[in-house]
């Protein structure tokens, strides 16, 4: 599953350091879920002190020139995870960190999937999820990310 997860954000990455004007992205397989069209009207014009920028693909966004943070909306539920599963806002997400200082983050419990790229030596993760978490927030949370002990005890 973990590879399932990597190979498009993987292709992404690179854009992270492109020039100002129009992002290129590749949508996700679902970007047309009218869900993904919620979120993206209520994401903010800054992000982490960095404007928005305009993308070419829908349910896509991109913030700062370059472009450090990336977000994609409408991939698919991957269920659970051995990836780090944590809490911003009221959100929870899954962190990927293969490609450090690049990291990968994706909604967890949430249909469908946001995926959010994160260039770690310009911008905060925890800021940028933060200030991402009103719009990702409209999407109602199916289940919650839980710990070994939260199921076999202590």
């Amino acid at each position: 599953m973990r590879a399932r997860l990597l190979f498009p954000s993987l292709a992404l990455v690179g854009l992270l350091s492109g020039c100002a004007g129009t992002v290129a992205l590749k949508p996700a397989d679902a970007a047309n879920d009218p869900a993904c069209a919620e979120v993206m009207v209520r994401l903010p014009d800054t992000v982490a002190g960095l404007d928005r920028r305009s993308t070419n693909a829908q349910s896509t966004a991109a913030w700062g020139s370059p472009a450090a943070v990336i977000l994609r909306c409408g991939l698919p539920d991957t269920g659970p995870s051995a990836l780090p599963c944590f809490t911003v806002d009221d959100v929870d997400w899954l962190r990927d960190d293969a490609s450090d200082p690049n990291f990968t983050f994706f909604t967890y419990g949430r249909n469908p999937v946001i995926e959010v790229l994160i260039d770690s030596t310009a911008v905060s993760g925890t800021t940028t999820l933060s200030d991402l978490s009103n719009a990702v927030g409209t999407l109602k949370p199916l289940r919650v990310c839980t710990d070994a002990t939260d199921v076999l005890g202590n």
